[in-house]
């Protein structure tokens, strides 16, 4: 294979937008419709379709669909919620924004996934939902997960109607990085009780800005009331939205309580409609690239984050994360600084949350989560998406053994 200079210019994770993208959106931006309605609904109905559940309620962001499935859930002032210390902010401040309180755990050394184990001791009788978060697009144990709450059920002291439901503590799964793995059989959406996407600009599926949140099938829950109830969240607590409301002589409507506004646009949804027509080509090729990735850098010390590394269970292959061992937080840098000069952008999944001003000042500290400090001082994040070419994938992995070799 032949390896370019360094000219190659490799950004960390662009959009994969084609022209059939681009025609989606200029045939909304003709429609005289833009904001949400039919195309909503339609990418609505087809990521159901997709997932295998009966409902999805598009929002304008993941952290959207976090917050409104803690709202819904009845959950506030006097609540705790338990989350990985080891995520992005949006896993843990939502928590925050519906004034209960986040408990964050620790990773089990040498993962940076969520442990049932650290959940476990972390639950008490003011526990009202557990956040899992799919790093990488690779689903927790959820298993272990769910056996541990069968265990504590005892614990779980409902104080809503809507949390009396559920016989245990609830799970909702902040599945960002995982729309289309799966875990045992199960698509992601079909595992945890309320799961949420993100469609960012540099998920797998984007729609510029935009999330998703779904649930999985229980007997005491009317599917298409819970969509409703959803949505009259995303929409300032209205009983119509916009396309109802514009009927003629339609224009009556009343707001049942002080909600928000979430909700997603058709012009993001035909972006994502499109996308989705094509999303498992766009699958299978972030999982070649990761199989090259692994085969290229298999004579080297670095150990990547295990990808579909069992039949039961496959990623989404949203990050190829790599623990460099040996190195130092400053090496690592150094690393980041060096595949730089050879215009390949990287990026580190992530600061432990204690390390950031919001956490600190709410009294977590870093000393208190040793695995997820060392997780992160060897981490580096190597570009991973489907336009990314095996010539790119040499030049990467080529830089990378180059910086070792002068270690």
């Amino acid at each position: 294979m032949k390896v370019v200079g360094d000219n190659m210019n490799i950004p960390f994770s662009p959009p994969d937008i084609q022209q059939e993208d681009i025609n989606e959106v200029i045939s909304v931006l003709k429609s005289g419709w833009i904001t949400t309605g039919p195309k909503t609904k339609e990418f609505e109905i087809n990521l159901a379709n997709y997932i295998g559940t009966s409902k999805v309620v598009c929002l304008n962001s993941a952290t959207a669909g976090l917050e409104l499935a803690l709202r819904i859930l009845g959950i506030g002032p006097g609540d705790e919620v338990i989350t990985s210390a080891y995520t992005y902010t949006a896993s843990a401040s939502i928590i925050c924004h519906v004034g209960a309180i986040p408990i964050l755990v620790d990773i089990p050394p040498n993962s940076c996934h969520i442990d049932a184990k650290q959940i476990e001791k972390a639950i008490t009788t003011k526990t009202k939902a557990i956040i899992t978060v799919d790093l990488a697009g690779i689903m927790c144990d959820y298993d272990s997960i769910i056996q541990m709450l069968e265990s504590k059920k005892h614990m779980y002291q409902p104080n809503k109607e809507i949390q009396q439901i559920f016989h245990r503590i609830p799970i909702i799964a902040d599945a960002s990085h995982a729309l289309g793995a799966t875990y045992k059989g199960f698509h992601s959406g079909n595992v945890a009780d309320f799961t949420v996407f993100s469609f960012h600009a540099v998920k797998n599926l984007t729609t510029a800005e935009g999330g998703a949140v779904t649930w999985k099938k229980h007997d005491l829950i009317d599917d298409d009331e819970l969509h409703k109830l959803f949505m009259l969240h995303a929409i300032h607590g209205q009983t119509k939205d916009a396309l109802s409301k514009s009927k003629l002589g339609g224009w009556e409507y009343d707001i049942l309580f002080p909600a928000y506004k979430y909700n997603m646009t058709d012009i993001s949804a035909a972006l994502g409609v499109s996308q989705l027509r094509r999303y498992d080509a766009m699958l299978n090729r972030r999982e070649e690239i990761v199989r090259q990735y692994n085969t290229l850098l298999e004579d080297t010390s670095v150990t990547p984050l295990p990808h579909n590394s069992t039949q039961e269970c496959k990623s989404s292959c949203h990050l190829y994360m790599l623990q460099l061992e040996g190195f130092s937080e400053l090496n690592r840098n150094h690393l980041i600084e060096h595949l730089s000069t050879k215009n390949i952008g990287t990026n580190v999944h992530y600061k432990p949350l204690p390390l950031l001003t919001a956490y600190k000042n709410l009294g977590f500290q870093m000393q208190d989560y040793p695995n997820s400090y060392a997780f992160y001082v060897k981490e580096i994040t190597l570009p991973l998406y489907s336009q990314l070419t095996d010539e790119q994938c040499h030049y990467i992995c080529s830089a990378l053994k180059t910086y070792r070799k002068l270690m």
